[in-house]
C-alpha cells in the first residue's frame, strides 16, 4: 500500500510562507491517476479540506475560500510529490496539515471536501503561526 509523507511543516510569523511538501511512495504513473488533497485540523476542531488538486492533464484545482488568495497547490508526477504554497500566513491557519489521496476522484469541491472520498493519508506535519 502506498504511503504519503509529508514535509516543510515549522514555525513561521505572522505574513510568513511555507511551502508543504507530500511525497507518495509509488510510481509516477501511478501517481498520475490520483487526486491529491491538503487538509488540516487546528486544536479542538475538525479535520477540514484546504485545497485539491485533480489527476489527469487537467489539473484542475480547488480551494476553500479562507485560503484561494493565499495558497496554491500544484503537483509533480515526476518526483510523486503535491506541495502546497501557503503565503500571507495568520496565526488562524496555525494546524496539522495532512495529504491525502484519491484514485481517479473528481467532481465537484463538496466531493474533495467530504472525507470519505480519500483513500489515503498522511500523518500531518504541524504549521505554526506565530502573532
Amino acid at each position: 500500500q502506498e504511503t504519503l509523507v509529508e514535509s516543510g511543516g515549522g514555525l513561521v510569523q505572522a505574513g510568513g510562507s511555507l511551502r508543504l511538501s507530500c511525497q507518495a511512495d509509488v510510481s509516477g504513473l501511478i501517481f498520475s491517476t490520483y487526486t491529491m488533497g491538503w487538509f488540516r485540523r487546528a486544536f479542538g476542531k475538525e479535520r477540514e479540506f484546504v485545497a485539491a488538486i485533480t489527476w489527469g492533464m487537467n489539473r484542475a484545482t480547488y480551494l476553500e475560500d479562507f485560503v484561494k488568495d493565499r495558497f496554491t497547490i500544484s503537483r509533480d508526477n515526476a518526483q510523486t510529490t503535491v506541495y502546497l504554497q501557503m503565503d500571507k500566513l495568520t496565526p488562524e491557519d496555525t494546524a496539522v496539515y495532512y495529504c491525502a489521496a484519491a484514485p481517479w476522484l473528481s467532481g465537484t469541491i463538496e466531493n474533495m471536501r467530504d472525507r470519505n472520498s480519500w483513500r489515503r493519508w498522511g500523518l500531518g506535519t504541524q504549521v505554526t503561526v506565530s502573532s
